[in-house]
C-alpha cells in the first residue's frame, strides 16, 4: 500500500506539469490569434483610410511671367510651374486655368501681405488648394496637381 501511495504521489506532479504546459500553450495560441485578428482587421483598414501621399510626375512650367494689379498702384510679376502626380500621365496640363486662378487670387492683394513669408505661404497654400480642386479628374475623383513652385515672384 504504501508504494501505491509513493506512485500516486508521483504522478499527481506529473500530470499538474502537463496540465500547466497545456494551459500555457492555449493562452500563446490565443493571444497570438487575438494579435493576429487585430492586426489583420483593424490595423488594415486604418492604414487604407490614411490617403497616399501621391508620387511625382513631369512639371508643367509656365513659358512667360504674368504681371498682376496690386493694390495701390503696385505690381507682382509671377511665374510658376505645377508638380503634377503619377495618375496626371507624361503630358503636361494646360497652365490656361491655373493662370487664370493665380490671377485672381493676387489682384487687389497689398504689397504688405505678399511681403511676408506667412504672408506668401498663405496666399500660395490657398492658390493650391483652387488649383488641385479645378484639376481634380470628375469621374474618379484623381488627384491631377501636388503642388505649386514659383519660378517668379516680384512685387514691386
Amino acid at each position: 500500500m504504501a508504494k501505491d501511495e509513493k506512485d500516486a504521489a508521483a504522478e499527481a506532479p506529473k500530470k499538474s506539469k502537463k496540465m500547466l504546459f497545456i494551459i500555457i500553450a492555449a493562452v500563446v495560441l490565443l493571444g497570438g490569434g487575438g494579435a493576429g485578428a487585430y492586426f489583420m482587421f483593424f490595423k488594415s483598414s486604418a492604414a487604407d483610410a490614411a490617403p497616399k501621399e501621391p508620387e511625382k510626375g513631369v512639371i508643367a512650367a509656365m513659358e512667360n511671367a504674368i504681371t498682376i494689379n496690386l493694390a495701390d498702384g503696385h505690381y507682382l510679376k509671377l511665374g510658376f510651374a505645377l508638380q503634377e502626380t503619377a495618375d496626371a500621365g507624361t503630358e503636361t496640363v494646360d497652365l490656361s486655368e491655373a493662370t487664370d486662378l493665380a490671377i485672381d487670387q493676387y489682384t487687389g492683394m497689398t504689397v504688405a501681405e505678399l511681403s511676408t513669408e506667412k504672408g506668401r505661404q498663405e496666399a500660395k497654400e490657398e492658390l493650391l488648394k483652387k488649383i488641385e480642386k479645378a484639376y481634380e479628374e470628375e469621374k474618379d475623383k484623381k488627384q491631377i496637381i501636388m503642388d505649386i513652385y514659383f519660378t517668379q515672384f516680384v512685387t514691386q
